[in-house]
């Protein structure tokens, strides 16, 4: 099994760690990463936050360095796209005409930013965030200040953009159709602290407000049109409406496909040596017992890692807790659980919401599900702890910031 070749279709985060993975297991064979883009594996969290804002260059995006791949003996084919897959065969048939014999593949395709329909999204000017060439372009825009930006959509990227434009010294207007920002993602509640941020640094939100189209001229996009029949000037426009899962390989090759490429807990596809992780797979969660599909960071670094571990034959079962972060103006925020089960519930903080220094906790049946620190720091182990316990506790107790969170923890294990 140490020699057979793996191969990893995806040079995002998750197809580096799965080829990393591999190798701690201790596979000797050949391992080759197909990347779509012409360039080396990289890690996308830094492209809407300090490489945007300037804070970072080029080399924070790198998962490992260059070198790494030629001691690990890990190929990576820079700007080659996969066109076929053939799970029976076990070959995958690249456009440069060439094909790839595989003992075990992966699937890391990814996910594509949701474009704004055509041709007003084909306008000079308008945006969207997910590769690092987008990122070069908006931050190549925004740079100068004194733009004015339109972010359509108040999801984490269109948030994070504003706040790298606001630190550029341009005007932003974010609009979205939701009455508070983040309500899916964290709720009504917390949603409204980021609304106060980002007012506070002088964003123009424009909550449950439709758009009706982006206006240009000669070209170039000029202003976004509200379905209130006013138009809001533009210099340029950010497209933050979310993305689309990367499964259209695994479709034609016969997969089964539901929100992404399913998968079980060891991230097995439905055809013999395929495995799918990251953005693109639906994987099933023990603890929920449901398929869960994530699109963040953590996701592709452990369950990139865990998936190769298991291309290489270890037998595992995933059930990480789902992590995120933000960094938006002097705000830093980790979010650690289960949204599922968190929607819908009111939180409980513990600190100062005014002051954006708190705590907030999700109960289902007295259960904590899902919490999230806001500039509070070195608590996401507690908090990750009081989760995976499943034990019932006291809101109250979990308000009360003099109880301290490791004695709520050893109540919760006990």
């Amino acid at each position: 099994m140490n020699e057979e070749r793996l191969v990893i279709v995806g040079g995002g985060l998750a197809g580096a760690r799965a080829a990393e993975g591999a190798r701690q297991a201790g596979h000797a064979g050949p391992i080759t990463i197909v990347a779509g883009e012409d360039a080396m594996p990289y890690i996308r969290p830094p492209l809407s936050k300090e490489f945007l804002t300037g804070a970072a260059e080029r080399d924070v995006v790198e998962v490992h360095p260059v070198e790494w791949y030629a001691d690990e003996r890990v190929e990576v084919l820079r700007g080659v796209r996969a066109t076929e897959l053939d799970p029976a065969a076990h070959r995958l048939g690249l456009a440069d005409g060439r094909t790839l014999d595989y003992a075990r593949l992966l699937l890391a395709t990814g996910a594509s930013a949701r474009h704004w329909r055509a041709p007003e999204g084909e306008l000079d000017g308008v945006h969207v965030l997910r590769s690092f060439a987008d990122s070069v372009a908006l931050r190549d825009a925004l740079s100068p200040g004194g733009r004015r930006m339109v972010a359509i959509g108040a999801g984490w990227i269109g948030l994070e953009a504003a706040a790298a434009a606001r630190g550029y010294g341009d005007e932003v207007t974010v609009v979205a159709p939701e009455a508070v920002p983040l309500a899916a993602a964290v709720g009504a509640a917390v949603g409204g602290v980021f609304a106060e941020l980002h007012r506070a640094h002088g964003v123009d939100l424009r909550m449950s407000t439709g758009v009706a189209g982006i206006r240009g001229a000669e070209g170039r996009a000029t202003g976004v049109e509200l379905d209130t029949g006013e138009t809001l000037p533009a210099d340029l426009v950010l497209v933050g409406i979310g993305a689309v899962p990367e499964t259209g390989l695994a479709e034609a090759a016969g997969l089964e496909v539901r929100n992404g490429i399913v998968v079980d807990a060891s991230f097995r596809t439905s055809a013999d040596d395929v495995y799918a992780v990251g953005d693109v797979a639906s994987v099933y969660h023990p603890v929920l017992e449901t398929h869960l599909r994530t699109e963040h960071w953590a996701n592709a670094e452990n369950a990139g890692r865990a998936a190769g571990r298991a291309l290489a034959g270890e037998t595992l079962e995933y059930a990480e807790i789902p992590y995120f972060y933000t960094d938006q103006y002097d705000l830093g925020m980790e979010y650690s659980g289960y949204g599922t089960l968190a929607d819908g519930a009111d939180p409980v903080f513990r600190g100062d919401r005014q002051a954006r220094e708190f705590i907030a906790f999700w109960q289902r049946e007295g259960r904590v599900v899902a919490g999230m620190n806001v500039n509070v720091w070195d608590v996401n182990d507690a908090v990750q702890s009081l989760i995976r316990s499943g034990a019932r506790l006291d809101p109250a107790r979990l308000a009360d910031p003099a109880v301290p969170l490791d004695e709520l923890v050893a109540e919760a294990s006990a």
